[in-house]
């Protein structure tokens, strides 16, 4: 299997061992681990920390050792997706209740100690409301990098990112060997749900069958009402009372609505502005910053028109949890997906295996940036760890290609065709109309026929 996602690390190890796999689907494993296997104490750092409450800990004895555990990086200063990384985790700690700190332990691990002390993080952690079993901890730099790495966390300084990392969650239980990284900016019932079932069932490694395509609910989207529930509802309720920040029930009455989106885009700036309302606010809800989320003007339009919406119901409703419904993706989210699986198509359909370990890496990444929406494809790139021949590639290319064809929906992207091949029952997304068969590649290149997409019309 792929073992590693380190940024900076030798991709001619792509098959040498690592705890942090790249896999995001549950890798299964029966056979505990010991110090002297690949995913124990002679791999994970047993570097020092220091949690919130000033106790020095060990890395591996102390927090890994023995224990199922979510671990994300977060900073304390950072107005950008940390807030609401860590509140949308103080929803997953709400959903999963009394089982974390004894069946699961959360760790936030800060990648700036130099600042974020443990009493700045005491202080941070009581501000989000986190409860017992989540510890936050600080340490030396360079050894908070090596434990960033290790686990596949690590962002390399980047101008054009801000934020300064990328807000991913790592679930493992260091008994079994077992792994998976989501978004921590996710559908916190996903989250929950996906943590709940994967403690559950590791044991006994049992299988589900995965539910049908066919069965998935009509989609029923209000942009507004989903936008609300994915960037603002793990901090704020429409008529439940204040939360980490204020309710929001009659908001657009008694604030400007021009305002109100300008805030939405842009918190940090109408702060550093000394705007009079976001200063009040800032100093009222215990100097918590709103997180740039970089919202559009749409967004804002769209999450103002649906706070009007709800703040004129005759009676004032608490924000319902995110919907599991999922939103359509984008054109550029589709193209995160769509370009390495084309690349993986081209090299099945010439008959070689060139360049698939990285396109499927890239894509399994693109699943984690976009999120529970790409589940399904998530889950049907991890065959690919093991294919490092051609029969093993192109049988795991048949389930990949029923998920990205799914996911694109009805609406194909200009320039691409649905093919099937009826000898093999299969079917494929590809550019163009021409047939390029990646089941039996250069023996029948052109063996089918397009359905759906450029020149739809069947050869």
């Amino acid at each position: 299997m792929w073992t590693r996602l380190v940024r900076g690390g030798s991709w001619s190890a792509v098959r040498t061992a690592t705890a942090a796999a790249w896999i995001i689907g549950v890798v299964a494993s029966t056979t505990p681990t010991t110090a002297d296997t690949r995913w124990g104490a002679d791999y994970f750092p047993n570097v020092t920390l220091t949690t919130q409450d000033g106790a020095s800990v060990r890395f591996y004895d102390d927090l890994l050792k023995g224990k199922t555990v979510a671990i994300d990086l977060i900073y304390t200063t950072c107005q950008y997706a940390c807030p609401l990384e860590t509140a949308r985790l103080v929803q997953v700690q709400r959903l999963l209740g009394d089982r974390v700190g004894r069946d699961i332990f959360f760790y936030s691990i800060t990648i700036d100690p130099e600042h974020d002390t443990p009493a700045v993080l005491r202080d941070y952690a009581d501000k989000y409301h986190v409860a017992a079993g989540w510890t936050f901890l600080t340490g030396n730099a360079a050894d908070i990098d090596l434990i960033s790495k290790k686990l596949g966390l690590y962002s390399a300084p980047n101008p054009d990112n801000p934020d300064g990392h990328t807000p991913s969650l790592l679930v493992g239980n260091e008994p079994s060997g077992q792994w998976m990284r989501n978004s921590a900016l996710d559908n916190p019932a996903f989250l929950a749900r996906t943590m709940s079932d994967w403690l559950d069932s590791w044991k006994d490694n049992a299988a589900k069958p995965l539910p049908s395509f066919a069965e998935a609910p009509a989609i029923d989207l209000d942009a507004g009402a989903y936008s609300f529930s994915t960037h603002c509802a793990a901090c704020h309720t429409i008529g439940g009372g204040d939360r980490i920040g204020p309710d929001l029930h009659g908001v657009t009455a008694s604030r400007d609505r021009a305002w109100l989106k300008r805030f939405i885009v842009a918190p940090d700036k109408v702060l550093a502005e000394g705007d009079p309302i976001a200063t009040r606010l800032f100093e009222q809800y215990g100097r918590r910053r709103m997180p740039n989320l970089s919202l559009t003007d749409a967004d804002a339009d769209a999450v103002v028109g649906y706070l009007a919406r709800a703040g004129n119901a005759t009676k004032p409703v608490a924000a319902s949890p995110p919907s599991d419904r999922p939103l359509p993706l984008s054109a550029a989210e589709l193209s995160q997906l769509i370009e390495p699986y084309l690349r993986i198509q081209r090299a099945l359909a010439g008959d070689s295996v060139d360049g698939i370990a990285l396109n499927a890496l890239a894509l399994a990444n693109a699943t984690v940036k976009i999120g529970s929406r790409t589940a399904a494809v998530r889950a049907a790139v991890n065959p690919f760890a093991q294919a490092s021949d051609l029969p093993r590639a192109r049988e795991a290319f048949g389930p990949l290609s029923e998920a990205m064809i799914a996911v694109v929906g009805g609406a194909i992207p200009e320039g691409l065709a649905v093919a099937y091949c009826p000898m093999a029952r299969k079917t494929w997304l590809q550019e163009g109309a021409p047939i390029h068969n990646p089941y039996y590649g250069l023996a029948m290149a052109d063996c089918g026929r397009v359905v759906r997409g450029v020149g739809a019309t069947p050869r």
